[in-house]
């Protein structure tokens, strides 16, 4: 695993690097969703053909365009499209509401928009909500007749292929993803070309060891950072091939893709899929697990948030296959500390991706020593531009060569990171800093428990003391005062919940994450 990587050249366009990649392979299947595939040379002639559609539609080089969109093979064409064209798509999360897609908009004066039919209605009721600038909607696969202003996505495909690409710069815009922050307005994250290229040969090829013969499949949607670089970045970097699905990753949903089962057809089985905690979670709690001879997983990934070694432990044991964990985020595009395979140390996040260095800083900017808790900061060539129209926040963030996470870690004495939890998320119990991941990870490792999240709340006294919402598993049960005296056995006595609640549910963020900060709100107004 080198971290040293030859740096693309000035001019550099993203898609055109991965269709020159593939030309060697027309008819090897590169995308296989609900409704079929495609091949690499179908894929790079319909990149073609939407680029110079939206070319000739008076769209121009910079100018952006809404992607909303359920996992297709339409979604790859339209952001490599538009990247081929120097036209710059903006990623959304398709599980948001009106006023979020209003705002996001009017914020990116966004010129047009491709969007799934389902999601019309709500794009509709989004641009009558507030001004915008749109001036053409393209919808994929309709199944009624497309009211007045919208014409069908398919019709992109009808120009003649555009055989030469913008010629863009390695460093200049490609594309935006919305960084959902727990608190204010999702931030424009503005990326480049370079930081596809990057992230797909650190981690992609560096890390995970991506081959041409690996079908990918990645739970986590193309429009969060981790879900780009796991179904279109790795994949299509490398000539492999991905399985894409629209629906929710529920357990059965992935499973019958892990079998090779699709709407009906019979596909080829993932050997790599992409996971989030919560997602293993669930799967292992389910009844229909598949057996290890029904699938052809040869490694897994984890990301979104810490994976709780319980849960990578049992996975492996039932699989004979590891899951690699690592932390990524929106502002760096991808994974930049990893368990590396055959080198899993399950409840730490691994060591720094080759190509990228980390510093954990304390409170007042300087050094942590070993084994203490301090703020995530990373160096690596795949970081964001900048926020965009928020300069503050960009300055915050952004400082210089380093990248601010707002994650707390621990450094270990082998060299890997162990999680403590987001900055604003970590508490001070006697004085003492407690990580809630810690304790949420103690609690899951019960036989009743599937899922715990734990905020600080103030006891009589008016000191803090660790709180835990618990789920629990279907058909089990678990009192108070045996899940207190289970972490009691686990872990220092100051870290014990000295309250506990079970909920049927935890709020979490679309990929998974849990938000605290709605915990921290709802125990607030109880007063």
């Amino acid at each position: 695993m080198s971290s040293h990587v030859q740096a693309p050249p000035t001019q550099f366009n993203f898609a055109a690097h991965l269709i020159a990649a593939n030309a060697r392979h027309p008819s090897k299947t590169a995308l296989t969703d609900d409704a079929g595939s495609l091949s690499y040379g179908e894929l790079a002639d319909q990149i073609q053909r939407c680029a110079a559609s939206l070319q000739a539609s008076g769209l121009r080089r910079e100018e952006r365009v809404l992607l909303l969109m359920h996992d297709c093979t339409d979604w790859v064409v339209s952001f490599l499209g538009c990247l081929y064209a120097g036209i710059v798509p903006v990623a959304v999360n398709t599980l948001l509401t009106k006023e979020d897609y209003a705002y996001m908009l009017a914020h990116s004066r966004s010129q047009a928009a491709l969007v799934s039919a389902a999601l019309l209605p709500t794009l509709q009721s989004a641009m009558q909500s507030a001004p915008n600038e749109v001036k053409a909607v393209y919808v994929s696969r309709p199944t009624t007749t497309l009211p007045a202003g919208c014409t069908e996505w398919a019709d992109l495909l009808k120009a003649t292929p555009l055989t030469q690409n913008a010629p863009t710069q390695g460093d200049e815009p490609a594309f935006w993803l919305y960084s959902s922050g727990s608190t204010g307005r999702p931030k424009g994250t503005v990326h480049t070309h370079a930081n596809a290229y990057y992230t797909a040969e650190l981690y992609g090829k560096g890390v995970l060891g991506i081959k041409e013969n690996d079908v990918c499949f990645s739970a986590a949607k193309l429009f969060f950072a981790y879900g780009l670089g796991n179904g279109l970045s790795f994949p299509l970097s490398v000539g492999a091939s991905v399985i894409l699905m629209a629906e929710r990753p529920t357990p059965d949903a992935v499973f019958s893709r892990w079998k090779g089962q699709i709407a009906g057809m019979n596909t080829a089985q993932p050997t790599i899929f992409f996971g989030a905690p919560t997602g293993f979670a669930g799967m292992l709690a389910a009844p229909n697990l598949p057996a290890k001879n029904e699938v052809a997983l040869r490694m897994c990934s984890s990301a979104g948030e810490a994976l709780p070694a319980d849960i990578g432990q049992r996975f492996e044991k039932h699989y004979g296959v590891e899951i690699i964990d690592g932390i990524g985020s929106t502002e760096m595009l991808h994974i930049f500390l990893s368990n590396l395979p055959g080198k899993v140390r399950y409840g730490t996040t691994g060591w720094p991706v080759p190509g990228y260095t980390i510093e954990l800083r304390g409170e007042n900017g300087g050094s942590v020593p070993d084994g203490e808790p301090g703020d995530l900061y990373i160096h690596g060539p795949s970081a964001a531009l900048m926020y965009w129209n928020n300069r503050e926040k960009s300055r915050d963030t952004f400082q210089g060569a380093w990248t601010k996470s707002g994650d707390k870690y621990v450094k270990n004495a082998d060299g890997s990171y162990t999680y403590s939890g987001r900055s604003d998320d970590m508490l001070k119990v006697s004085g003492v800093y407690v990580s809630p991941f810690e304790v949420e990870a103690t609690l899951v490792q019960h036989n009743a428990v599937l899922e715990a999240a734990v905020i600080g709340k103030e006891d009589a006294e008016g000191l803090t003391k660790t709180k835990a919402f618990v789920v629990l598993k279907a058909g089990q049960t678990a009192t108070e005062d045996e899940l207190k005296a289970f972490v009691k056995e686990k872990l220092a006595p100051f870290k014990y919940p000295r309250f506990i609640e079970f909920v049927s549910e935890l709020p979490k963020t679309a990929t998974g994450k849990i938000q605290r900060f709605k915990l921290r709100d709802l125990e607030a107004s109880r007063g």
